[in-house]
């Protein structure tokens, strides 16, 4: 798998197909195959005409494994995303991030709208700038000897998940600590791309999708009907959505 140094952190990533770019975050405690590899994202968007860049971020995946929270501030996990960007030779493509990553791609749209020609908000609603969903109980989950040792529903769900993918808890428990930036309402309006928000109907992590598109202008809401928030990534509808929305937009 190919990968590249920001500074003294080394990202891997894969690079697929011919096209329009499409950059793809994956979320917390996940993977670039395990968000879009397995579930098909990768190789649909390929049959769709688009070349597919997806990251592991740091900490997780195949890339440098970091244990001190402040190595997981968003803005240097979106500088990440930009690095790879300019490594590639890219200088705008559409993204999108899921979870966590939806909380990057929204940073970037908002921030650097010159890199990003569509953004697609997913697995995240109006928990973008309220919060809420997994914090200090994920990464107390994470940091415990057995996911027998876990009570707290939330943490369970989320250790279950990195054990899993066979994921190093310690990163991600530092990452959840270190990635907690909320958007502010008036950073979440400033959102000026094209922008699909999709969430699971019965995700009770993400937060409204309705309350977020009334904050950014002109977004468009995709409902994933009866999908929680790990289930959501592979399901049809979510992909049929996206691939609408990318013929459509601008």
């Amino acid at each position: 798998m190919p990968s590249f140094h920001n500074g003294a952190v080394e990202i891997a990533y894969l690079d697929e197909g011919e096209g329009e770019p499409i950059v793809l975050v994956h979320g917390f405690a996940s993977s670039k195959n395990v968000n879009w590899v397995y579930p098909t994202w990768v190789s649909e968007l390929k049959k769709h005409g688009k070349r597919v860049i997806a990251l592991d971020h740091r900490g997780h995946g195949e890339s440098t494994k970091l244990y001190d929270p402040e190595d997981y501030h968003l803005g240097l996990m979106a500088g990440d995303v930009r690095a790879l960007m300019a490594h590639l030779g890219i200088y705008r493509a559409d993204m999108m991030g899921y979870s966590m990553g939806a909380r990057i791609t929204a940073l970037l749209a908002a921030n650097n709208p010159e890199l990003i020609r569509s953004a697609i908000i997913a697995g995240l609603g109006i928990g973008l700038v309220i919060g809420g969903g997994p914090g200090e109980n994920v990464a107390i989950a994470l940091e415990a000897d057995s996911l027998d040792d876990v009570s707290d529903p939330v943490g369970r769900t989320f250790r279950a998940f990195a054990d899993q993918t066979r994921s190093d808890r310690l990163a991600p428990a530092a990452c959840m600590r270190g990635s907690r930036r909320l958007m502010t309402r008036e950073e979440a309006a400033d959102i000026k791309v094209p922008t699909l928000i999709a969430v699971g109907t019965i995700d009770e992590i993400a937060g409204s999708a309705q309350e977020l598109q009334q904050l950014i202008p002109g977004s468009e809401v995709l409902d994933i009907p009866n999908r929680d928030h790990m289930r959501a990534v592979g399901d049809r509808v979510y992909k049929e959505g996206v691939l609408a929305f990318l013929s459509r937009r601008p």
